[in-house]
């Protein structure tokens, strides 16, 4: 029985570049590849946001208005609606100004369970430390 851990690093600004809606998009879909793994086998992804990514997890972006397409908003909630783990790096939240209600902390108003964590840059590290294979975005 083998656990692949992945990590999925987002570091790049919301829009106006496809690198955020790709490690999300990528992060969604390893769920997926347990069709074609064996018995047994499994992929644990966790979706971790640091530096300019973490405007990515804001709520009420208006991105249909400005850009006409989804928000990436929406496809953080979809990634907690999956289960994935997604952390928050703490650190660069505050060095925004950002307060914890302005994130999209879970996905409850579409049936998800899964809350994100805010958490320091120490424990992203950790994470980052302990996969088998790291994206950065």
């Amino acid at each position: 029985m083998a656990i692949t851990k992945l990590a999925f690093i987002v570091r790049s600004l919301p829009y106006k570049t496809e690198a955020s809606r790709l490690a999300l998009t990528h992060a969604i879909a390893s769920q997926t590849v347990e069709i074609y793994l064996e018995d047994g086998d499994n992929v644990e992804p966790v979706l971790c946001f640091i530096g300019d990514g973490v405007l990515n997890c804001l709520k009420s972006q208006q991105a249909g208005k400005y850009y006409g397409i989804t928000s990436l908003e929406q496809h953080v909630k979809n990634s907690l609606l999956l289960d994935l783990k997604v952390m928050i790096c703490k650190e660069d939240v505050d060095r925004f100004g950002i307060k914890e209600d302005h994130l999209v902390m879970d996905a409850e108003d579409i049936g998800g369970d899964t809350k994100a964590q805010l958490v320091p840059y120490s424990e992203i590290q950790k994470v980052m430390e302990e996969v088998n294979h790291l994206q950065f975005f």
